[in-house]
C-alpha cells in the first residue's frame, strides 16, 4: 500500500520528554463444545480450576462476564507492542487451557454461529438486568476487544474522545468477526455490533469538551432510571471508572491475535494523536452523533468487503482508503513509539487475508458446517502469530 510520509503538521510532534502511553487488552472469549461446536455455560467450572496468579498485575488473567458462555482475558498495561502481543497470546492460552481441563474450549468468536439459549453469570447485578432489558439482556452473548490506552489527566481524556470518535467504526470493520447468528448467516460482517447497540447507552458520543460534560451526561443518563448504573455507560468509546485510561470498547473480539495487536497498536496511536492535536487547539472533526452510528452500521455490515464512510466526508469510499487514510492520520505517533513497521504488516497481512468474518464464511462455504467454523475458530484463537518482521 502506499504510505509515503507528509511533513509533520501541528499536534503531529512528540514532545522532547516524551514516552509510549501504556496500553492493554480485555478479550472476551466464547467457551464451545468441542464435539458440537455450541456454546455452553462453563465460566464456573473454568474459573473454579483455574488458579489466579499470585501478581495478577503483572500477567494475564481471566474473569467471569455477564454470560457463562464466555469469559474475559485481561492483559496487564504494556509500553510496547510486542509485550502486549506477546500477553495476548499467553492469555488465549492461559484461557484455552482452562477450558479444556473441563472439557471444553476457548474461540475468539464475537458471536455464536450455532444457536445458543444464554445463561447470566448469577449475580444480583445480572439478574436485575435480566429482568430490566428483557430478550435485550437474554440475548446477549457477544464477545467484544475492549482497547485500554493511557492518558494523562481527565481534560487530555475528553479531549481525546473528542478527536477519536470518527475513528472508531474502523475499527469496527478492522475487527469484524460475527457473521453468524443463531445459526443463519446475517448478511453482516459484525452482528455483534447491531445486538449490542439495543442497549439503550449504547453508541458514539457528541463532542462535549471538557470532563465536567462528560460527568454531567453520565450522570443525566443514570439519573433517568433508563440506565441502571455507571458500569452500564455503553459509549463506543469511554472513560475507564477504574483506571487513567480511554476505553475502545467498538470492536468484536479478532479470530486471530495478531489482528488484536494491530488494533492495539492503531487505538494507541489514535489517543497519541488525537492528544498532541487537543494540547496544540486542533479543533475536532464536528460530524453529528447520528452520521456517526451511520458510519458504523456500514463498518458491521461489510467489513472491509466493500464501502466505509469517510470519516470526514462521510461519503461512502472504498474500505481501503478509509483503513490507508486512518494510517497516515496516525503515522507519526505509530513511528515515535516504533510501531509503524509493525502496524503496516500486519495492516497488509489483515487487508490480504480478510477478516474474521471473512474466513469464517469461507470455512462454511467450504466445509458446510458451523460445527467446522467454530472447530477452525478454536485453531485460530491460540495460533502463534509470526515475529516481527517474519509476516506472511
Amino acid at each position: 500500500m502506499n504510505r509515503s510520509g507528509t511533513e509533520r503538521t501541528r499536534g503531529a510532534t512528540a514532545s522532547t520528554d516524551w514516552r509510549p502511553r501504556t496500553f492493554g487488552i480485555e478479550e472476551e472469549l466464547l467457551l464451545v463444545s468441542p464435539a458440537t461446536g455450541e456454546a455452553v455455560p462453563s465460566a464456573g467450572e473454568v474459573l473454579g480450576g483455574y488458579k489466579r496468579p499470585a501478581d495478577p498485575a503483572s500477567v494475564p488473567v481471566l474473569t467471569a462476564e455477564f454470560q457463562q458462555e464466555m469469559i474475559e482475558v485481561v492483559t496487564p498495561p504494556h509500553s510496547t507492542m510486542a509485550g502486549l502481543e506477546a500477553d495476548i497470546v499467553a492469555g488465549r492460552a492461559i484461557a484455552d487451557a482452562a477450558a479444556r481441563d473441563v472439557g471444553v474450549r476457548a474461540a475468539a468468536l464475537a458471536t455464536s454461529p450455532l444457536p445458543c439459549d444464554p445463561h447470566p453469570v448469577r449475580l444480583r447485578r445480572f439478574a436485575a438486568m435480566a429482568e430490566e432489558y428483557g430478550l435485550t439482556a437474554r440475548e446477549q452473548l457477544t464477545c467484544g476487544c475492549h482497547i485500554h490506552v493511557s492518558v494523562n489527566s481527565p481534560e487530555e481524556a475528553v479531549g481525546v474522545l473528542d478527536r477519536v470518535r470518527v475513528w472508531l467504526p474502523v475499527l469496527s470493520a478492522l475487527s469484524a468477526n460475527s457473521p453468524f447468528w443463531h445459526g443463519r448467516d446475517s448478511g453482516y460482517a459484525s452482528y455483534r455490533s447491531q445486538v449490542w447497540s439495543r442497549w439503550p447507552s449504547a453508541g458514539p458520543l457528541d463532542i462535549l469538551g471538557s470532563p465536567e460534560a462528560y460527568h454531567q451526561l453520565v450522570h443525566d443518563m443514570v439519573s433517568t432510571g433508563v440506565v441502571m448504573d455507571e458500569g452500564m455507560v455503553y459509549f463506543d468509546a469511554r472513560l475507564s471508572r477504574h483506571y487513567p485510561t480511554v476505553e475502545m470498547r467498538i470492536a468484536d473480539v479478532c479470530l486471530r491475535p495478531e489482528n488484536t495487536v494491530l488494533l492495539a497498536g492503531i487505538a494507541r496511536a489514535l489517543v497519541e494523536t488525537a492528544a498532541r492535536e487537543w494540547q496544540e487547539g486542533v479543533p475536532p472533526v464536528d460530524v453529528p452523533a447520528a452520521l456517526l452510528r451511520l458510519a458504523s452500521w456500514k463498518a458491521g455490515r461489510w467489513g472491509l468487503r466493500g464501502e466505509l464512510l469517510d470519516p470526514v466526508s462521510h461519503r461512502p469510499v472504498p474500505a481501503v482508503e478509509v483503513v490507508n487514510a486512518l494510517l497516515h492520520h496516525i503515522r507519526y505517533a505509530l513511528d515515535d513509539a516504533g510501531d509503524l513497521r509493525r502496524t503496516e504488516e500486519l495492516t497488509d497481512q489483515l487487508l490480504s487475508a480478510g477478516t474474521g468474518a471473512t474466513r469464517q464464511l469461507e470455512v462454511l462455504h467450504r466445509t458446510g458446517g458451523l460445527e467446522d467454523v467454530v472447530a477452525d475458530a478454536v485453531n485460530c484463537t491460540v495460533w502463534v502469530p509470526a515475529p516481527a518482521g517474519e509476516a506472511g
